[in-house]
């Protein structure tokens, strides 16, 4: 499958700098059970551009990632096979052809029985590899780190936009989504989940930045089978100030990990994405911790869902 996938990306530094022994790229793509794919889009940004350079940003630094992890031991044995970032030079003003694209470059990964982290770019972009995970898992549910709802039926003349993401998944793809982190709703989406309260749920920062007691009622939200996004603009900004749309009031590093190991536990995670981050130019501290977050998340999927 990995000749089919090829056509739709280009080739990019690997994710970490791991002692593998493959004795080429079919082997190591057939030996890994992680594949990472980075989409770099921004083509629906409405405050700040720059998220087309995230997926570099954190490939880049995840090179200086430690490969032992002091919870979670020698993570990179599970296999990490980065194939590429998405091709989208020809489709970049089109965003609903982008989404398709990373969809049909998902499909595949995903008939392979792969862990997909792919990294944005911008929100729109989890359409895709959403959409390719449902199909393999009807009752699927997404959870996601998020200062906003992003709930608007269109927003900036598209209903593709980064601002619309869960709108789209709650009612073209049928998936529940939960979301948690969130300090920024408009009218149109408090309308929205008054009016759907069996689909989405919210738990705002507000309530939940000091304290763990939130945790087991929204993990009882979820499906079985679990997707996991992650907007960085759901951690504050004094640790994220990389991002479009940077808000006051987020969560901290712990907060977020803490949770999210509790997810692993539960339910069956199969498959996530880190969106949004916008490097800034002499500050590597935020796509540091980016790509730590994606490789804390393949930790616990490597002890949590592999293992067990």
């Amino acid at each position: 499958m990995l000749n089919d996938i090829r056509k739709y990306v280009l080739g990019s530094l690997q994710f970490g700098a791991f002692p593998y022994d493959f004795k080429s790229e079919s082997e190591a793509y057939k030996k890994s059970r992680i594949v990472i794919m980075g989409v770099p889009f921004d083509g629906t940004a409405t405050y700040q551009t720059g998220t087309k350079m995230g997926p570099n940003a954190i490939l880049n630094a995840s090179v200086n990632v430690e490969p032992y992890d002091d919870e979670l031991g020698e993570i990179y044995t599970v296999g990490i096979f980065t194939v590429g970032t998405l091709n989208v030079e020809e489709i970049h003003t089109d965003p609903k052809k982008v989404i398709d694209a990373v969809y049909h470059a998902s499909k595949g990964i995903v008939k392979d029985n792969k862990f997909l982290v792919t990294l944005g770019g911008e929100h729109s972009i989890s359409q895709g590899a959403i959409k390719a995970y449902k199909e393999k898992y009807k009752r699927l549910s997404v959870l996601q780190l998020d200062a906003h709802l992003d709930l608007m039926e269109q927003f900036g003349g598209t209903r593709y936009s980064h601002a619309s993401v869960s709108r789209r998944v709650v009612e073209d793809l049928r998936c529940k989504v939960t979301s948690f982190g969130v300090r920024v709703a408009s009218k149109e989406e408090h309308n929205f989940l008054k009016n759907n309260k069996s689909k989405v749920s919210v738990f705002y920062a507000r309530d939940i930045y000091d304290n763990d007691s939130w945790h087991e009622e929204a993990i009882d939200t979820l499906e079985d089978h679990v997707y996991i996004t992650l907007d960085v603009d759901g951690f504050d900004p004094s640790i994220m100030p990389a991002t479009g749309t940077p808000v006051p009031g987020g969560l901290g590093w712990y907060r977020v990990i803490d949770f999210l190991r509790k997810v692993y536990k539960e339910k069956k995670v199969v498959g996530m994405d880190v969106v949004e981050l916008k490097p800034n130019s002499g500050n590597e501290a935020p796509n540091f911790l980016s790509a730590n977050l994606v490789y804390k998340n393949i930790g616990f999927y490597k002890k949590y869902t592999l293992l067990s």
